[in-house]
């Protein structure tokens, strides 16, 4: 039987947005992330991460620091009693950089191939998923796999729904404060009880 994610961008979303990541003091949790992760393991949705991370392609830091990064992340998460299902990120950039780096791909949000790809392999009903992300990038590419894509107003969030509605190409399902009200939201959508049953 196909499972449930809830996959979630990491930086605007997860973490706070602070331009490249091109040092591990520069990875923070939100307020609230880890609450956000139990809640969306409890309800029985695998906690899936997608991530744009250019700065590769940029030369800016190599893929090491970008596992590093997922290391630490993880860890702070398992020390909460929470867990992360999987992590996937995209180090292209059409333009930018030189090969193998610099191409066009199927991974960079806003195309799908990271949800594609979790999908196939964690068994993943993307129909009956969610993707959580601050950017168009993340709701195109929720809607891209047939997901409900829900917009948090942390990272860039605030800013395109006061300074840019028009460029939405994608209407959410629900627009929340943070990830964990968006998770909170999904939760009771889905009719979800305590230990993740279906009501």
């Amino acid at each position: 039987m196909s499972r449930r994610a809830i996959f979630m961008d990491r930086d605007g979303t997860l973490c706070e947005e602070v331009g490249y990541v091109n040092h591990l003091s520069r990875s923070r949790l939100l307020p609230r992330s880890l609450d956000a992760v139990r809640l969306a393991n409890k309800a029985g949705f695998l906690a899936v991460v997608t991530t744009n991370q250019s700065g590769v392609a940029r030369g800016l830091f190599g893929e090491g620091l970008v596992q590093a990064v997922h290391r630490q992340l993880a860890g702070w998460v398992e020390a909460a009693g929470a867990q992360l299902d999987a992590i996937y990120y995209c180090p292209h950039h059409p333009r930018e950089g030189s090969l193998p780096y610099r191409r066009e791909c199927d991974c960079r949000k806003p195309r799908p191939g990271m949800l594609l790809r979790a999908a196939r392999e964690h068994d993943i009903d993307l129909g009956a998923s969610y993707m959580v992300g601050d950017s168009l990038a993340d709701l195109e590419a929720g809607a891209a796999a047939g997901a409900s894509v829900v917009h948090v107003l942390t990272g860039y969030g605030q800013g395109l729904v006061d300074h840019q509605p028009e460029r939405f190409t994608v209407r959410p399902a629900h627009t929340a404060a943070d990830l964990l009200e968006a998770v909170r939201w999904i939760v009771q959508r889905e009719g979800i009880g305590a230990g993740g049953v279906t009501r």
